[in-house]
C-alpha cells in the first residue's frame, strides 16, 4: 500500500513547469530524502548519454530502508506515466538499480558506494540542484527549541 503522503507530495512535484523526465527525476530525489536517504544527487547527462538523462545516486543506511525507497519511487513514479524496464540488486540491497528509461535511481549501501564511486564517473556532469524542503529533516519542519532565558522574574 503506497504512503498517501509521500503519494501528495509527489502528485505537487509533477505539478510544476519541469519537463516530465526532471519531474520524475525530481520526485525520485524527494522520496529518497523523505526515507532520510543521504548523499542525495542528480547528474543531468542528457547531453552526453543516450541512456538516460538523469542519473541519481543516493545512500540508504540499511537494506530494508534502501528496499522501501525503491518500493515508492517505483510506485509513485509509475503513477506518473513512467514504466520500470529494469530493477536489479533487490536480493541483497547493496545496490539497487531502478531503470525507468529516462531515469535510473542507484540505491546504494555505504561501502559498496564507495568501492563502485559512480559519483566519480559522473562528476564531470552538471547536478540538479534538490532543494532543502525536500529533505525530512529541514530546518523548517524541526521544533523549536526553547530559548535559554537569563531573565529572573523573582
Amino acid at each position: 500500500m503506497a504512503n498517501e503522503f509521500v503519494v501528495k507530495e509527489v502528485n505537487k512535484i509533477f505539478k510544476q513547469e519541469d519537463d516530465q523526465t526532471k519531474k520524475m527525476a525530481l520526485a525520485a530525489a524527494w522520496i529518497v530524502a523523505n526515507y532520510k536517504g543521504i548523499n542525495i544527487k542528480i547528474y543531468d547527462v542528457s547531453e552526453s548519454s543516450s541512456l538516460c538523462d538523469y542519473n541519481i545516486i543516493a545512500t540508504a543506511q540499511n537494506t530494508t530502508q534502501a528496499k522501501t525507497m525503491i518500493d515508492e519511487i517505483q510506485y509513485n513514479l509509475k503513477q506518473h506515466g513512467a514504466k520500470v524496464l529494469s530493477l536489479e540488486g533487490v536480493s541483497d540491497g547493496e545496490w539497487i538499480l531502478l531503470d525507468c528509461g529516462d531515469v535510473i535511481v542507484h540505491v546504494f549501501q555505504e561501502l559498496s558506494r564507495d568501492i563502485f564511486d559512480l559519483d566519480e564517473l559522473w562528476s564531470g556532469y552538471p547536478q540538479v540542484e534538490i532543494p532543502q524542503e525536500y529533505y525530512f529533516e529541514h530546518p523548517e519542519t524541526q521544533a523549536t527549541p526553547k530559548s535559554d532565558s537569563t531573565d529572573n522574574y523573582f
